[in-house]
């Protein structure tokens, strides 16, 4: 951060288009984001002014769900539209379980890459992927998944808030089969999406779209949740909202997400 509050510039970032993963960040109270992307914030807050809550409910079930893969013998993880770091990341909580967990995560966002890098520099067992989620070949040949996950192996991959990015015509269940289908039995995948019944979401989606942010919103029911997840088994509690999820107690209680963890049997 410079002493005005902006994030410093880095090369290949445009700071004037809004960022899904900047205002991600902005939600959840960090400070790597530039006043384009708290300006176009701000309006989601006007739609949605549970949005900060939300964030953060979705963060917590992220950290349940790894957990609760990680339970299950799970030591391999993917995490396809990683976001800016934050405390708890994917590869802190899965080594809770198994000191040697390794991870990759993946990004389209430059700043999200650098960042990323920075944090797990010293880290052997966590790599960085700069690729997006429509280029599943992209992702499963990189040198870096193949040096640190072995795809003869479960592995996890999770669509934490990003397949919600994604339009219709870019057929976001095909993309979750590309990646499952180069997975072994026993792969799991942790998933969350922007809920359709929660009617404010659609004024989300709005202000997304008019604020020229780096990718769409396009909120789903509970069915078209369900349907990305075609071919695979839905564990117990099925497809819930963010805090319906094998809940520890004390979630903030909110509708505006759906979220499931399914197996490949």
């Amino acid at each position: 951060m410079t002493d005005s509050g902006e994030a410093s510039s880095m090369p290949g970032v445009d700071t004037t288009t809004p960022s899904v993963a900047r205002m991600y960040d902005y939600f959840l109270g960090g400070k790597d984001n530039y006043a384009s992307d708290r300006v176009a914030a701000e309006e989601v807050v006007k739609a949605l002014p549970t949005v900060e809550g939300v964030a953060r409910a979705n963060r917590a079930f992220l950290q349940r769900a790894v957990r609760y893969v990680a339970g299950r013998g799970i030591d391999q993880f993917l995490d396809i539209g990683t976001g800016l770091p934050t405390q708890g990341n994917v590869h802190q909580i899965a080594r809770e379980e198994h000191p040697e967990a390794r991870v990759v995560y993946v990004d389209n966002d430059p700043m999200v890459v650098v960042h990323a890098r920075a944090l797990v520099a010293t880290d052997k067992r966590t790599g960085i992927v700069h690729a997006d989620v429509r280029d599943p070949d992209k992702v499963l040949d990189d040198p870096q998944v193949h040096r640190l996950i072995d795809l003869r192996r479960p592995v996890c991959v999770l669509f934490v808030a990003v397949l919600h990015f994604l339009s219709d015509a870019e057929d976001p269940g095909a993309l979750v089969r590309r990646f499952t289908d180069a997975l072994p039995e026993g792969s799991f995948v942790i998933l969350s999406h922007a809920a359709a019944e929660e009617l404010r979401n659609e004024q989300v989606g709005e202000t997304y779209r008019s604020q020229s942010a780096s990718a769409p919103l396009v909120a789903r029911t509970r069915d078209q949740v369900t349907a990305l997840l075609d071919g695979l088994t839905i564990v117990e509690p099925g497809v819930v909202p963010l805090h319906k999820w094998r809940p520890y107690g004390g979630e903030y209680i909110t509708n505006a997400g759906w979220t499931a963890v399914a197996s490949k049997a």
